[in-house]
């Protein structure tokens, strides 16, 4: 019962001696927090990865145990050290969305970690109300609207200004991004990244285009949501 009090009470595991009671304490804290980030996570996100949700459910637990478990030892530290190095040489490359929910569950395990639960509750609860304010203000969601539109030609046309004026005619604003040959040096791919004026022309604007290219490929489709969020 003493273990409970000074758990709850947010005294550091360096001012007590860590037993398992304690360390369970910790623990569940850390799991529900997690499951708090993980629902804050899909509930203000476009794209969601069920595994990346999953994880962020457990991920405060591991981080919580294993500095439970370091807790001041040096060689465990060490040994810690050099398994999260491994880890990370295995990680596939995310969005900075995924990066930031990765270190806020870290933080929020690490803060359990050290004692203060009602701390971690707290930062917990102000960061996904943070979340869900600027999911509502739809902030920074200006370049949504972007598409990205790859046009195939021959390598006898001019690129640098043949479809000027359907982009003035169709669209709120374009930037090429960039050229490639394709087909042994036969035809030229550029890429754009364009905002319609009305998305019910969309269809007009690549039939135009059609008539310019000589009914080469045309693809215009959604920006790369890890190319759009690039850090």
């Amino acid at each position: 019962m003493e273990s409970i009090l000074l758990a709850l009470s947010g005294t550091s595991t360096a001012e007590v001696e860590i037993t398992n009671s304690i360390a369970v304490i910790y623990s569940v804290a850390a799991g529900l927090l997690g499951l708090l980030i993980s629902l804050t996570y899909m509930k203000t996100g476009n794209r969601i990865s069920k595994n990346f949700a999953r994880t962020l459910i457990t991920l405060p637990i591991l981080v919580c145990i294993v500095l439970l478990v370091v807790n001041g030892n040096f060689g465990t530290s060490i040994a810690v050290l050099g398994a999260f190095s491994l880890v990370r040489f295995r990680s596939l490359q995310g969005s900075s969305r995924d990066i930031s929910f990765i270190f806020f569950s870290m933080t929020i395990g690490i803060v359990c970690a050290v004692g203060e639960v009602i701390l971690a509750a707290t930062l917990t609860i102000a960061i996904c109300i943070i979340y869900f304010i600027l999911n509502a203000i739809k902030y920074g969601a200006n370049n949504t609207e972007e598409k990205d539109l790859r046009i195939t030609i021959p390598e006898n046309l001019d690129y640098s200004d043949i479809f000027d004026d359907l982009f003035e005619k169709y669209t709120k604003t374009y930037r090429q991004i960039a050229v490639r040959t394709t087909n042994m040096g036969s035809m030229y791919e550029i890429n754009y990244r364009v905002k319609l004026k009305n998305e019910r022309e969309e269809k007009q604007f690549l039939d135009d285009i059609r008539m310019r290219n000589g009914n080469l490929t045309v693809i215009c489709g959604r920006c790369d949501m890890n190319e759009a969020e690039e850090l």
